[in-house]
């Protein structure tokens, strides 16, 4: 094979900012994603908030702390992400 045939998948995993809002669980963190987005008709910015389950080896982060999260393949029904 060549290169110019072959080809590789090399996408990037979507990043997110936020903050550490429950630790709670084992290996797991809830980080608050906060984002803005214009209203198309008013024009005014809207804050949307989203709550996802990130995992957390070794329970290393606290309430408060800014972390950033990275996408991998599902750990669990709702835990997709990891900490960065």
């Amino acid at each position: 094979m060549t290169q110019a045939t072959e080809q590789k998948n090399t996408t990037q995993a979507r990043t997110f900012d936020g903050v550490v809002v429950s630790n709670g669980m084992t290996d797991t963190v809830v980080v608050e994603i906060t984002r803005y987005k214009k209203h198309p008709k008013y024009h005014k910015f809207i804050k949307l908030k989203n709550k996802l389950k990130a995992h957390d080896a070794g329970n290393t982060k606290n309430v408060g702390d800014k972390v950033t999260i990275e996408e991998v393949k599902p750990m669990s029904k709702d835990k997709n992400f990891k900490v960065v």
